[in-house]
This record gives structure tokens, C-alpha cells and sequence, in this order.
């Protein structure tokens, strides 16, 4: 015989069975505390990943043509030299010095502190600790040998709101119709074997300079377009030349071009984002 009594202090009806009462553990995250706590994550991920890895430059002068455009964005390497207080965002003073330090090579294109006005500089390296630089008719000469240097194709580039013909320059009209401004172009290469490319107005009084030795700590800059740079041929000056510059003030290495904008688009006409985009020159390596 079966019994189906119930034993004492059971039920034998599921529907009567209560649930286990949730505990103040088991309360989920409201949705604004989830948002609060992802938005910080990204923050703090943005933070690292600019401060250490990589962080975006733009270029607002001509002085690093051909290589670098007015108005060319780009990535530029943290790590390679080492950080400073300068690496945080709004300089904060948490880093004492230069924390894993790394030397410049010649041929790095460095973004570094103005020595005197503390505002962002991009050059090229071409002395380091050590090196005697000398300059005779717009020759670079290192450590007593002249860097070989053999003449290109004129380097042309549209006019633009971003990118005026230089008064030195030559205004060129194409078959096309289209105007372009024309440079002479050299190729410099290095005792380890990099190219790189400069331009030369002619005869100019900054085509001679020094010898000077690079004293310890510091490098010797110049600009890839050598009659329009203020760099290390000249004397630290706010908004000026850069002197010697202090190896501590260096801030990161150029990596490469991720857009770059001849200046005629406008915020409010979202296809002129795209009609002022120079298409050749994103993902050219630095």
C-alpha cells in the first residue's frame, strides 16, 4: 500500500513552496552604477594607453617637409625613450626624472619639449652624445665625414589652406591644369644606412655651421626641410630655435601617418572631411 501522507513539517504541493528570500548580496548593480564603473575602466585604459603606449601628434608647421605635412596626424611611440612627468596627461608631476630611460638613434624623428617655452617640437635626430656636427654649404658633415647626399625629384605638394607655396618655392602648373609647389629634393643617408629625404631652398647663411660636439644627455636636431627649420644651428629662443636639446625632454618618437587634412574641410559639411583628406599619404611609416 502506498502512503501518500505528508511527513511533518514538509508540504507535498510545489505551487506552496516559497523561495529562498534574495539577500542584500544578491541585488543586482543598478545600471547607472554598471556605467559609472565601465566608463572608468575606459578612462583609465585611454590614460595608460596614451601616457605609455602610444599618443596622437599633429603637425602644424612645414618644417619637417617632405617627410611631414601641415596638417598630417600621427601615432607617435611612448615607450622607446622613457617617461616623464611630461609623459601624464596636464604634466603631472608624479614622475621623478626620466623613468626607463632609452637614447635617441640618429635618424629618429623625436617629439620632444621646447627647452625654453616647454611647447611640443618635432625635428630629426642627427647628432647624438659624442657626435661633432659640423655644416658647410648646406652639407651635413658628422664626425668629420660629409653624409652622402644625392639629389631626387623636385617634391611637389598642392596648395591648400594647410600648405602655402614658400616664398623660395616654385609655382608649377601641371598639364592637368593643376598648381603644386615645387622643392628641390635630396636623399641623406646615414652612417647605418637610413634615408631619409630633405629640401634645400639654395644657398642660405644657415647652410654653415659649427663643428660642435653633442655634450652628454643631449641631442643635435634638424629639420627635413632645411631652410625652414628652427633647430639645433640656432640658439634656444621661445618659439625659436631648440639649441642642444636635453634628452629629457624628449616626449615620444614618430611612428606613422593615420590621416592627414590639406585644411579646406569645415565641421558642419561632414563629405568635405573627406574631400580635403590626403589619401597618400595615411599609413606612411616614420
Amino acid at each position: 500500500m502506498t502512503d501518500n501522507s505528508a511527513s511533518p513539517g514538509t508540504t507535498s504541493d510545489p505551487a506552496t513552496a516559497q523561495k529562498p528570500a534574495k539577500t542584500p548580496d544578491n541585488k543586482p548593480e543598478k545600471k547607472e552604477d554598471n556605467f559609472f564603473v565601465f566608463l572608468t575602466k575606459l578612462v583609465l585604459i585611454v590614460v595608460i594607453f596614451r601616457s605609455f603606449i602610444f599618443s596622437p601628434f599633429n603637425i602644424p608647421s612645414e618644417s619637417m617637409l617632405p617627410t611631414l605635412a601641415n596638417g598630417d596626424y600621427l601615432l607617435a611611440a611612448k615607450w622607446p625613450y622613457g617617461f616623464t612627468s611630461d609623459s601624464l596627461p596636464f604634466g603631472a608631476p608624479l614622475i621623478p626624472g626620466r623613468i626607463w630611460a632609452g637614447e635617441p638613434e640618429r635618424g629618429d624623428i623625436a617629439i620632444f619639449k621646447h627647452p625654453v617655452d616647454g611647447t611640443d617640437y618635432i625635428k630629426r635626430v642627427i647628432g647624438i652624445p659624442g657626435d661633432t656636427v659640423e655644416m658647410r654649404g648646406g652639407q651635413v658633415i658628422l664626425n668629420g665625414e660629409a653624409i652622402p647626399k644625392e639629389q631626387m625629384a623636385d617634391f611637389e605638394i598642392a596648395p591648400s589652406p594647410n600648405t602655402q607655396c614658400h616664398v623660395m618655392s616654385r609655382t608649377v602648373i601641371k598639364e592637368d591644369g593643376e598648381t603644386v609647389c615645387s622643392y628641390t629634393r635630396f636623399k641623406e643617408t646615414l652612417p647605418s644606412g637610413e634615408s631619409y629625404e630633405v629640401l634645400d631652398f639654395g644657398p642660405q647663411f644657415q647652410d654653415n655651421f659649427g663643428p660642435i660636439i653633442v655634450p652628454e644627455g643631449e641631442m643635435f636636431v634638424m629639420g627635413d626641410n632645411r631652410d625652414n627649420s628652427q633647430d639645433s644651428r640656432f640658439s634656444a629662443e621661445p618659439g625659436g630655435g631648440v639649441g642642444m636639446v636635453p634628452q629629457d625632454l624628449l616626449l615620444a618618437r614618430a611612428s606613422v601617418i593615420m590621416w592627414s587634412t590639406d585644411g579646406s574641410s569645415e565641421w558642419l559639411l561632414p563629405w568635405t572631411w573627406f574631400t580635403a583628406l590626403r589619401g597618400e599619404r595615411l599609413g606612411n611609416g616614420l
